[in-house]
């Protein structure tokens, strides 16, 4: 019996130290040791991470989901959410080359090239950005109009898109900066900026919302300044970090002077890896405005708020999926093929665990976590319906992120950019429409078609999976 004892507290004890570890931030060779402690420690950093980053949508969705007319502030967070993905395209796709350039680099042990690589990305994100922002501020009304938003919804979301598309540049860093701490094997910090910006924003949210002592209310406008400032907060932090020169990336300001080379073959790996995110955005935005024409506001806010819960419980198995990335990148440069693929078949068994567990969890809890976040009725009916039926898919998305995440740390972008166009556009939207309209199931029709979809991108990337083009790419 005693020992019984002895083991259970010596595994406890090694739990322990494994949880420290990844908590605490090392620059660690992921090359050599445990597959399973190599996951972990990379996984639940960026696990934590993601799911802080779906906190600031439900924070968000909280406070603005008890003002006067709720139905306009969720429809209004919702679309510019939409909108916001093809920032997060960007975004997304400048950090999975900033990973696997960085992991390559760092797998090779030339921590320069990784650095230099890391500031090339940071520019070229930065010259993007200026040029959407300015769109996003002019366009305001006439972005949410075309969304699918009421006249008086649009009128009243104005100040709130103009804040969050103008200060998009901060959400683009601190995906960015986040991708090159991932790509070096330093998720920790990546976890920590999210955890400094959260916290921002949940104590400036109600305050900017409801007003505090001097302070007026803003309403659903005081949501877009806290977020903002909360993210911004955070970037703050990352460029503490990747400037003070004590970890594995040597970083200088003067990395930021263009070398159009470096840029060149960083965008061969990011444009892809962009359209890969602007296709699978731009569906998820049509689906947004079919769900919006045939169920109106109510229907809108019903499926937006579906939508953020579902992306709650759905971001930290991405954040687990990236894991496989950093995993994949750093191997590769250390010419272990082998060790790579183990790294993906290890992460996507964890990943099944978990949104299993999920969608047990969903189905369980849905209705109490909708009523949460609204009090309107007509919503709750709504959010409930989509939330059941999306959740079906949960192993898939989790399966197919996986998968995703490989072929982008591998550098081999172009990959999941065909099978989301194909998935997406050529499968998706056409059965979506199909359902919800011809067939007027409405709303349920787009709800039908996301699963469905997600199961069929699944497959496809498995199968390319195991074909193996991955292995050779050069980046």
């Amino acid at each position: 019996m005693s020992q019984q004892t002895t083991a259970s507290t010596g595994k406890l004890s090694q739990i322990f130290t494994l949880l420290k570890q990844a908590l605490k931030g090392e620059d660690l060779d992921f090359t050599q040791g445990s597959m399973r402690r190599a996951v972990l420690l990379l996984a639940i950093p960026m696990m934590l991470e993601m799911a802080m980053e779906s906190v600031f949508a439900l924070v968000d969705l909280y406070f603005v989901g008890h003002l006067h007319n709720s139905s306009h502030a969720i429809q209004t967070v919702g679309l510019t959410e939409s909108v916001l993905t093809i920032i997060y395209s960007l975004a997304i796709g400048m950090s999975m080359a900033a990973t696997a350039v960085v992991a390559r680099r760092v797998g090779e042990k030339n921590p320069e090239a990784a650095g230099k690589a890391g500031m090339q990305a940071i520019f070229i994100a930065v010259v993007f950005n200026v040029i959407i922002s300015v769109i996003g501020l002019i366009f305001a009304t006439d972005i949410l109009l075309l969304m699918g938003a009421s006249a008086e919804t649009a009128t009243q979301g104005t100040p709130f898109m103009r804040i969050m598309m103008g200060g998009s540049i901060i959400i683009v860093l601190l995906f960015l900066i986040n991708g090159i701490f991932r790509g070096a094997g330093n998720a920790a910090i990546a976890m920590k900026s999210l955890w400094i910006a959260n916290i921002a924003n949940i104590i400036l949210c109600p305050i900017l919302i409801n007003g505090f002592g001097p302070i007026p209310a803003f309403g659903l406008t005081g949501a877009a300044i806290a977020t903002t400032i909360g993210r911004g907060t955070g970037v703050c932090y990352q460029l503490y970090h990747l400037f003070n020169g004590k970890g594995v990336l040597k970083i200088k300001l003067a990395y930021l002077k263009p070398h159009w080379e470096q840029i060149v073959a960083l965008l061969k790996i990011a444009t892809p890896g962009i359209f890969q995110f602007v296709i699978a955005s731009c569906s998820w935005i049509f689906l947004a405005q079919l769900v919006a024409t045939t169920g109106g506001d109510h229907g809108s806010a019903g499926y937006q708020t579906a939508l953020r819960l579902m992306m709650f419980f759905m971001l930290p198995a991405w954040g687990m999926s990236n894991a496989a990335a950093t995993l994949v990148g750093q191997n590769l440069g250390a010419k272990q093929i082998d060790r790579a693929e183990q790294s993906v078949m290890k992460t996507a068994k964890y990943i099944v665990i978990y949104m299993l567990s999920v969608m047990v969890f969903t189905f369980a809890g849905g209705q109490f976590f909708i009523a949460f976040f609204t009090n309107d009725v007509l919503i709750q009916e709504m959010a409930i319906k989509a939330l059941q039926i999306m959740s079906v898919g949960y192993i898939c998305y989790g399966i197919g992120m996986v998968l995703m995440s490989t072929f982008n740390g591998a550098g081999d972008t172009w990959t999941p950019t065909w099978i989301n166009l194909f998935g997406f556009w050529m499968f998706q939207i056409p059965l979506a429409y199909l359902l919800a309209k011809h067939f007027e199931l409405g709303p349920v029709g787009v709800f039908i078609a996301i699963p469905v979809a997600e199961t069929a991108i699944a497959v496809a990337a498995f199968i390319l999976f195991k074909k193996g083009k991955w292995k050779t790419v050069k980046v």
